[in-house]
């Protein structure tokens, strides 16, 4: 098998609406996710972007077809080493999904309370490294609601981060915040993944500017998938709509501007 940190064989998954149809979000897709790279997932609404990472992380079972982590088929996996699986993966959600009740340190400290045996004092020194690491000194206090859009992400991403996952999958990260901040969130994924070498899954509508991150690209379109091995390399595409996908979103010439790691 091909060293892969994700592996979709023919996977299949598809919806019955309510007026009986049925929808083939994937209909028989192939990709394969390199480890220690980063690979977006494009596409228009509806398309599967989130699907997949819920089918990745069995939030949700694919009708047929296999999913590797890791070498390992999670199409098949139960129970207890279901869980212990997940805990290869960090996640951060649209909203980041903070808890509102929780302080910025609660927030961080929650995945060691629930999955580890570490100790309080353990748990403070892990969660003060990680409130510098991610700028966030002096907020550790401080409710969600306190905090700027910026700053959740940041604290969202500290999170995820706790239990040192193999993979970052991250769902729309940079929706609702402004240019500026989105580059600055940008930059902070980069050299988050520099240092700790994830794999990162990045599902986004941020499109051409996500692609200044990506090592892979990968665009769902009524059920197919197409794989990109960089941005630049989809405009190239005789495929019509992969053109149709270039003109609406990319513009004419399109050349990726990497961000520094």
């Amino acid at each position: 098998m091909v060293n892969a940190a994700i592996e979709f064989k023919d996977v299949r998954k598809s919806f019955t609406k309510k007026d009986g149809s049925v929808q083939h979000i994937l209909d028989g897709v192939d990709f394969i996710v390199p480890p220690g790279k980063t690979t977006v997932i494009a596409g228009g609404s509806g398309q599967g972007k989130s699907v997949t990472l819920k089918l990745v992380l069995r939030l949700m079972d694919a009708d047929s077809g296999r999913i590797f982590i890791h070498g390992e088929d999670v199409t098949r996996v139960r129970g207890k080493k279901l869980e212990t699986l997940r805990t290869q993966f960090g996640v951060l959600f649209q909203g980041s999904a903070l808890f509102d009740s929780l302080t910025v340190f609660e927030n961080i400290a929650l995945p060691l309370r629930e999955r580890t045996s570490k100790s309080e004092e353990e748990i403070f020194e892990q969660v003060h490294a990680s409130l510098a690491q991610f700028e966030l000194t002096g907020h550790d206090a401080k409710y969600p609601a306190q905090l700027s859009g910026g700053m959740r992400k940041r604290v969202g991403l500290a999170r995820a981060m706790q239990l040192q996952p193999s993979i970052m999958l991250f769902d729309e990260p940079t929706t609702g915040l402004d240019p500026v901040m989105t580059q600055e969130i940008y930059h902070l994924f980069a050299s988050t993944q520099a240092e700790f070498g994830f794999t990162s899954v990045i599902v986004s509508h941020d499109i051409p500017k996500i692609f200044n991150l990506a090592d892979q690209v990968i665009i769902l379109d009524k059920g197919r998938m197409d794989v990109f091995e960089s941005p630049e390399e989809i405009q190239w595409s005789e495929k019509e709509h992969i053109q149709d996908f270039v003109k609406t979103t990319m513009g004419e010439i399109y050349q990726s501007q990497l961000v520094e790691k």
